[in-house]
């Protein structure tokens, strides 16, 4: 087996573990998630949030991959024997992911072309959904694929695919270093010019005008630790893998501060530049700023070429900027996502990485053509909401119980941080790790559930649900028990 891959830099690393972070839900989900639970006052949850779950978990993961040098996987099985399922059940929930991110990815490389010379006409809402993706009628309509679709779904493949065979240093670490640099430019740009546009201080009127009332429901704080959550990729194996890859000798407690508050850096600025350019669109229609927001490929891909649209000049720059952001936060995104089950496959079954990036570049390609049908909207839809309300959390609870609890681990690993990092981690990190996180996490997944069961999401078909949903959701326990019982049985089967 090859030798472990290492960052060529500190710099390079902390790069890579930001554009891991820094994704399409910074830009089209965050805005509106502050937008819809308080305004303002939502600040006040989100980094309580951040100090008591998002940071001490992102540690956590640095500290196991670090220490143990291995893939979550065999990561999970030296911290306890018996564990290494939670490993495979976090990996196969990132390959799920990569299959339909690497779609919206295509998305918005077609949507940054469209962009010169606004193609999408004047109806962006027919444009997206009719011309564009063709959606079928009634939730089982595949349809066939729709070469629009796939064309820019092969050519992001392509290019992750390149990338990803170059390996850690030459690979993700060079391609962070030239992408994240741009995307924060250009996401700056974005801000500033959204900023100045008429009807922009309206627009930020609306997402900071703080409810303070929104404090005492619980959903609110829910909604916080949810976002959190999911916006520093914790808990689908990529800050375990990507940390695997330091030195020895290296800060984690700082690089871990840093990419967390640079995460939430971006999308705070994210959302000064999506709302003020709202507040612009609702001026131009001469209505109010809440009925033009929205979140997720409704904001992205119908409502932002109406801005587009509505741009006095050099709209086309401007839909550029904003579909190339989306392009480049995704792509740094995807090749984090992809990382963590090349390696636990690696490691699994003793190959090169070139062999065993062809087969799950490969694989994962085959699943997401899927996603590029008439119908894929649908599918992506559901497969998204139960991996990441189930499948991520589910993993975060496991992983938090397993260290905190079961294996009682939470003083050791805090030594071994505090032994090679300027910043040292105190008994904060431990109360979070053993109570506050474990409680929030399990009241997340109960409310979820009880939403689930009292109205079916977005009111698809049960039989839609349990194709898309539930059965991905026993697909990843069933090939988490098997890869951890050929280990087994065979060792090197």
């Amino acid at each position: 087996m090859e030798q472990r891959e290492r960052w060529a830099s500190k710099a390079g690393f902390i790069l890579a573990a930001v554009g891991s972070a820094i994704g399409l839900g910074n830009i089209w989900r965050y805005p509106y998630v502050v937008y819809e639970n308080g305004g303002g006052a939502f600040l006040i949850p989100y980094f309580v949030a951040l100090l008591t779950a998002g940071i001490p978990i992102l540690l956590l993961e640095y500290v196991i991959g670090h220490k143990y040098k291995a893939s979550p996987p065999f990561g999970f099985r030296k911290i306890r024997r018996g564990a290494e399922w939670i490993g495979w059940w976090q990996v196969i929930v990132a390959f799920f992911v990569i299959t339909y991110y690497m779609a919206i990815l295509g998305w918005a490389l077609s949507y940054t072309y469209y962009s010169f010379g606004t193609q999408w006409g004047e109806d962006t809402e027919g444009f997206f959904f009719n011309h564009y993706l063709s959606i079928s009628e009634g939730f089982w309509g595949f349809g066939g694929i729709q070469w629009k679709v796939l064309i820019p779904f092969v050519i992001v493949w392509a290019v992750t695919y390149w990338i990803m065979q170059r390996g850690v240093s030459r690979g993700i670490e060079v391609a962070n270093k030239i992408l994240m640099p741009v995307l924060i430019a250009m996401m700056i740009i974005i801000t500033i010019r959204g900023v100045t546009l008429p009807g922009a201080a309206e627009g930020l009127n609306v997402l900071f005008t703080p409810d303070f009332g929104a404090l005492a429901d619980p959903k609110v704080w829910v909604q916080a630790y949810g976002h959190v959550f999911f916006s520093l990729s914790i808990a689908f194996a990529i800050m375990i893998t990507y940390s695997s890859y330091l030195p020895d000798k290296t800060d984690l407690t700082n690089s871990g501060l840093i990419a967390g508050l640079a995460n939430s850096g971006f999308e705070f600025m994210a959302a000064i530049g999506v709302f003020a350019t709202l507040g612009f669109l609702a001026a131009v229609q001469g209505v109010a700023v809440e009925e033009v927001a929205t979140a997720g490929v409704g904001l992205a891909f119908v409502v932002f070429p109406q801005v587009i649209n509505a741009f006095p000049f050099w709209n086309s720059l401007f839909g550029v900027l904003f579909f190339g952001s989306l392009l480049f936060a995704g792509f740094t995104s995807a090749i984090s996502i992809l990382e963590p089950v090349v390696a636990a496959v690696r490691e699994k079954f003793h190959l090169s990485r070139k062999s065993a990036v062809n087969w799950v570049c490969g694989f994962a390609f085959l699943v997401g053509l899927l996603y590029t049908t008439s119908g894929g909207l649908r599918y992506l839809d559901v497969v998204d909401h139960f991996t990441n309300q189930y499948g991520i959390v589910l993993g975060g609870l496991l992983e938090v119980i397993l260290v905190a609890w079961i294996a009682g681990k939470l003083g050791e690993y805090r030594e071994h941080a505090n032994r090679i990092s300027y910043v040292r981690l105190g008994g904060w990190w431990n109360i979070c790790l053993r109570w506050i996180t474990p409680v929030l996490l399990t009241c997340m997944l109960l409310m979820t559930l009880l939403n689930e069961f009292s109205k079916p999401y977005e009111d698809y078909p049960y039989s839609g649900l349990l194709a898309f949903g539930w059965s991905v959701l026993g697909i990843i326990l069933i090939g988490a028990l098997y890869f951890t019982r050929l280990r087994q049985e065979g060792g090197n089967a």
